[in-house]
């Protein structure tokens, strides 16, 4: 039976999101996604006269090509791959899955070598930067038990959140942007120990209002590499490489993390932080605020647009947003400023900019849950 909001969904992505134009070219990789809504992308992105191209991908296929591959499959898997996107002007990137620690177990030398020899010139160096692309999830049971639902309650809050008028918040954001293009010192305070400090001077900040995700709504940009010093303890819990983490602390000093504790997952933490140098390093901070994302479900694309959230990030650096880090890691941490979560505050420049989740200064208000909601 044909789901409508599959198609306002598809044109969404190959509308706003993607934006693409007669005569260009669409890659539409689903992982694990029904062939149904893979179908009404092809059919939204010929009806705005672009060619579509698909790969129809298998989380399990993956664990077994990564497990199993040596480096001069990955080599050849890449080339493969990285030709076809060079002649994309676009790519939406649909990523379902039946169990979200797909990847647990697999050897950190297969995971390492994947990520630099797939994964950074596929996707970091040449999908990033060169096309325009939208990354999203695909709604399933799992998900759904991870968020406390059913799955039908979350179906129809997966479409409520990815079909929000990212329009409007696009104009509201730009304040946000603003403000953070003028700020030089930002000071993080939450509960327990998290104190952090550091800068953000002459780097760009970029606000996501649906471009390249779906969900969407956060503005990021990157710390000055050394700047960062303190402590953070995240809240929020997280799925990284097949691993869960729960409470991550990391502790900095010039830039660098000297320290690291989790509740769940502190022996997997020194592998991840010794993948290369820039591992050990900052490479985005941004600010959540989709209305409609409110508790976090363990998948980063949601979690890391939760209202009065913030995410900081190991590894590395955009490069619309760049601070020169470089590595093969790129891990959103999330913490949630909400009272429930315990609260806390983000300043530029000594000023208060958001306090428990709620923008302070007026201008930036519109960004409020409420507001984004109300219209």
């Amino acid at each position: 039976m044909h789901d409508p909001r599959m198609t306002t969904l598809a044109d969404l992505l190959t509308g706003h999101s993607t934006a693409v134009e007669p005569g260009e070219h669409l890659l539409i990789e689903a992982f694990d996604v029904p062939e149904a809504m893979v179908v009404e992308l092809v059919r939204s992105c010929r009806r705005r006269g672009a060619h579509p191209h698909v790969a129809i991908r298998s989380n399990r296929v993956m664990r077994a090509l990564v497990e199993q591959g040596d480096d001069a499959q990955f080599d050849v898997l890449a080339a493969g791959d990285l030709e076809r996107m060079k002649r994309m002007d676009a790519y939406i990137g649909l990523r379902g899955g039946h169990n979200i620690n797909e990847l647990s177990g697999v050897d950190d030398d297969r995971m390492k070598a994947w990520g630099a020899r797939y994964m950074q010139p596929v996707h970091m160096k040449q999908r990033v930067n060169h096309t325009r692309w939208c990354v999203l999830r695909w709604p399933t049971p799992s998900m759904a038990q991870l968020a406390g639902t059913s799955t039908e309650a979350f179906e129809d809050f997966y479409f409520n959140v990815c079909t929000l008028d990212y329009a409007a918040m696009a104009v509201a954001a730009e304040k946000l942007r603003d403000r953070m293009n003028a700020a030089d010192r930002v000071h993080i305070k939450g509960p327990g120990d998290t104190d952090l400090r550091f800068s953000i001077r002459d780097i760009p900040a970029v606000a996501c209002t649906g471009s390249h995700n779906i969900p969407d709504g956060e503005c990021f940009t990157a710390p000055v590499r050394d700047s960062v010093d303190g402590v953070i303890h995240f809240n929020t819990p997280t799925v990284y490489q097949g691993t869960t983490f729960r409470n991550v602390r990391l502790e900095f000093e010039q830039g660098k993390i000297v320290g690291h504790d989790a509740e769940v997952g502190a022996d997997r933490l020194a592998s991840v932080f010794s993948a290369d140098e820039g591992a050990k390093h900052v490479g985005e901070f941004a600010i959540g605020f989709n209305p409609h994302v409110l508790e976090p479900m363990m998948d980063i694309l949601f979690d890391e647009k939760i209202a009065g959230s913030l995410h900081f990030t190991p590894g590395q650096a955009y490069e619309d947003a760049d601070n020169g880090n470089r590595s093969d890691i790129h891990w959103d941490l999330v913490l949630i400023q909400r009272p429930s979560y315990g609260g806390g505050e983000i300043l530029f420049d000594d000023e208060v900019i958001r306090r428990d989740g709620e923008f302070v200064p007026e201008s930036l208000q519109p960004l409020n849950a409420d507001r984004l909601i109300g219209g």
